[in-house]
């Protein structure tokens, strides 16, 4: 049996595209540049607030990111306080989590979202204490797809790699998760598409929340 899940937090638990996008939007438009739609945001979001932005700003024709340092300082601003705005778990989710926790298993999060974002986040959609571990963006931790957040959980939980899984929804997720040599597993309900998940190796795409329990053995 496993002993733990470890989730990515955006597109994976949580449908948070909303407020990522209306903040970024407003961070955008503050310089004078256009807005995108939450479809594309699916596409810039994934390594962080910094690559979000760098990623927005080239969209909007700064490939010189003269205004990275302003718009991204405004980005952070906006979402400390825009965050949860129109978070929602995804559907399937709470029941996974309650089904995971009666078993006894142990939750995490491990995010490129800030971690107090993270935190509050979470806490604000389970309630605090619910997950075992949360650990978003940290400035001496490497983010995903580096292994070192997936080492902290790990280490937090005192748990091997072996005993755990890795869920998400991304190419950066596969490619973390397998570099810290867990089972991953990739999520079709979130940003991206089976194909990003199958080329960057995923070891299973399941299509429901419910599925993942098949491979906790």
């Amino acid at each position: 049996m496993k002993k733990a899940v470890l989730f990515d937090l955006d597109g994976t638990l949580a449908n948070t595209i909303t407020s990522i996008a209306h903040c970024a939007n407003q961070a955008l438009n503050r310089f004078g540049l256009p807005s995108f739609t939450e479809e594309e945001y699916k596409l810039f979001v994934g390594n962080g607030a910094d690559v979000l932005i760098r990623r927005a700003l080239a969209a909007a024709g700064d490939r010189e990111m003269v205004h990275f340092d302003e718009a991204y300082e405004e980005y952070r601003r906006l979402f400390r306080e825009g965050c949860m705005y129109q978070v929602r778990p995804y559907e399937g989710i709470v029941p996974l989590l309650e089904r995971l926790k009666e078993s006894g298993a142990k939750i995490a999060v491990l995010s490129n979202k800030p971690h107090e974002n993270s935190v509050y986040v979470v806490e604000s959609l389970f309630g605090k204490g619910y997950f075992d571990c949360v650990c978003g963006r940290k400035e001496n931790v490497l983010p995903k797809p580096d292994p070192a957040g997936v080492f902290v959980v790990l280490k937090e939980l005192g748990l091997s790699p072996e005993e755990c899984l890795y869920v998400g929804d991304s190419g950066v997720d596969m490619q973390t998760g397998k570099a810290a040599g867990l089972f991953t597993i990739g999520v079709l309900w979130g940003f991206r598409g089976r194909q990003e998940l199958e080329e960057n190796h995923a070891d299973v795409v399941i299509e429901t929340p419910k599925m993942l329990l098949h491979y906790m053995e």
